[in-house]
């Protein structure tokens, strides 16, 4: 399989789970021309009751094989559920390597102060392609200046 984007596309294999998925539970997608990243949506067996605190796994009900270990997919909250809601990632981002070929879960957290209820087919993340640069380390006794110079986390001062 050809997996190399070319011309902003990816070709990235997709499996279907759930059934349900491409008929009454649309499959991820581009919500307009202009998005970066796909709304992914979920496909529990029942809709989930969330309270204030708790968190679930959420099956979105495929599995994907991105296969090109240049590139990966992040796993990221809707920002209207997060603000409006408190709907929002238990691990904050999700990070779907390429040679992952497992059932696509997303953990959602109700950090806010009522229940939320995931029901089939609601929009609970987004999913966004990027590349991936692996780092080699190269071992040395001191770094070259900066114009940072010495200071540390938040040196750079406040805004």
């Amino acid at each position: 399989m050809d997996t190399p984007a070319r011309n902003g596309t990816l070709d990235v294999q997709l499996k279907i789970l759930d059934p349900r998925l491409g008929d009454t539970i649309p499959l991820p997608e581009y919500a307009t021309d202009g998005s970066a990243a796909m709304d992914l949506r979920a496909a529990p067996e029942a809709a989930i009751e969330l309270a204030p605190g708790a968190s679930a796994l959420v099956a979105t009900g495929l599995a994907m094989h991105i296969g090109d270990p240049a590139w990966c997919a992040l796993i990221l909250p809707r920002s209207g559920l997060g603000h409006k809601h408190g709907l929002v990632l238990g691990n904050l981002t999700g990070v779907i390597d390429a040679d992952y070929q497992g059932p696509l879960m997303v953990s959602c957290w109700n950090r806010g102060h009522a229940t939320f209820r995931i029901a089939p087919g609601d929009r609970i993340a987004q999913m966004l392609f990027v590349p991936v640069a692996r780092a080699r380390w190269h071992l040395v006794h001191a770094f070259p200046p900066s114009a940072r110079g010495a200071g540390g986390f938040g040196s750079t001062g406040v805004g």
